[in-house]
């Protein structure tokens, strides 16, 4: 398989090395910046590193047809989606992401209605892309992703019915030598924690609330312990419910008390704004500015110790007809990742899973055309093949009720 990789940041790096390893996958590594490109290309000597411009439909459709490309792996921020995409589906190849097109809150109520709800305008192209006989594969990260192959996995292997899929996202990383500094991109975390949280209900659909709503101690495996988690908007809230039947379905994140204030600080300055401001005689955005100033993630790992884990949590009917609560998990050490491939933790973690998700369909056990999510396809073949990758799940059972609302 010739995949087009187009993103060669940190979890764009860690995906080359991953795949470096697998003998189905064959890389062209492309970015905007060539020598980020060719680092990542580094991974194997085969591998090929140019320059592209992600908001360019054109020339990456070319590139697409010039490489024989069967396939667009798409590991930008989010800002991208929309013309990579785009330029896949004229291109005639697949297409994978791992974050989807971006939301819009409501202009009039935006902590009660969505608007503009994420991966929109890419569901609104699904009869383009299953009229194309290609598959857009959306949202196969870890979270997304992984957890998304969770919940399909609960509904059919552990559950007769199922009242709340919870994704839960918690972790002990710490970065040396840093007062402030994000293990994941700074531009994604503002853009996920501080628009309105979705939830969805059945009987009342998808609705938002205020960030960080519905604050709860979730206790995590592995020695992370008991962590504060609270509401933000994430892609599983508008995927799972598609495919999987739920009452409810909420996302909920770790992010702690100091994380929130940064980001409420940040907000309330309008350092979170994405519209290019004048300073100086130039114009910059004051995300991309507080991008800049903060270390990038991919660079952190040999001063990063701890653990991440990201998971599904689910309550319910089990099989056997009585109360059920289960955290299907995926843990993985810093330290670990980083002396098996060179990547700090979080971003591995991310770009393990496309990786597996790839192999399948190259295989043939992952098959389908339009627009789908990872909970579309069957979890038993993906999450054989994880655990192959060295990478073992589990799942946790746990006493019903454990979850603690603050």
């Amino acid at each position: 398989m010739r995949i087009l990789l187009v993103g060669a940041g940190g979890v764009g790096t860690a995906f080359a090395r991953i795949a470096a390893r697998r003998p189905f996958a064959e890389l062209v590594v492309a970015d905007y910046d060539l020598s980020r490109a060719q680092r990542a290309a580094a991974a194997k000597d085969s591998y090929l590193a140019v320059r592209l411009d992600a908001r360019d439909e054109q020339a990456t459709a070319a590139l697409l047809a010039e490489q024989s490309c069967d396939v667009l792996m798409n590991a930008t921020d989010p800002r991208f989606v929309m013309p990579l995409f785009r330029a896949a589906l004229t291109a005639g190849v697949h297409y994978l992401d791992m974050a989807m097109s971006l939301s819009h809150p409501d202009p009039a109520e935006p902590y009660g209605k969505t608007g503009v709800k994420l991966g929109d305008d890419q569901f609104a192209m699904a009869s383009q892309w299953a009229e194309s006989g290609r598959l857009a594969l959306v949202g196969i990260g870890v979270e997304p992703g992984l957890s998304d192959v969770f919940a399909r996995y609960a509904a059919d292997e552990l559950f007769r019915e199922i009242d709340e899929v919870g994704v839960r996202d918690g972790a002990n990383l710490t970065v040396a030598g840093y007062d402030f500094a994000p293990t994941f991109s700074i531009w994604t975390t503002i853009e996920e924690c501080l628009n309105p949280p979705v939830i969805w209900e059945r009987g009342r659909g998808w609705f938002t609330t205020p960030p960080f709503s519905e604050p709860e101690t979730f206790a995590f495996p592995a020695g992370i312990g008991p962590v504060e988690c609270v509401n933000v908007e994430h892609e599983e809230v508008l995927l799972i419910p598609r495919w999987v039947e739920a009452k409810r379905v909420t996302f909920k994140y770790g992010l702690g008390a100091e994380f929130i204030g940064v980001l409420e600080t940040l907000h309330k300055l309008g350092l979170d704004r994405t519209e290019p401001v004048s300073v100086g005689g130039a114009s910059v955005s004051p995300r991309d500015v507080v991008a800049a100033c903060l270390p990038d993630p991919a660079t952190l790992g040999d001063k990063m110790t701890g653990l991440t884990c990201a998971g599904t949590w689910v309550t319910g009917t089990g099989t056997d007809g009585g109360p059920r609560e289960v955290y299907l998990h995926h843990v993985v050490d810093n330290a670990w990742s980083m002396a098996e491939y060179g990547s700090q933790a979080v971003v591995w973690q991310t770009a393990v899973n496309p990786v597996v998700a790839l192999e399948l369909i190259d295989s043939g056990a992952w098959s389908g055309t339009g627009v789908l999510g990872p909970e579309a396809l069957p979890p038993g073949p993906f999450l054989d093949l994880l655990t192959g990758y060295g990478s073992p799940w589990a799942c946790e059972e746990r006493t019903p009720g454990s979850v603690t609302s603050l």
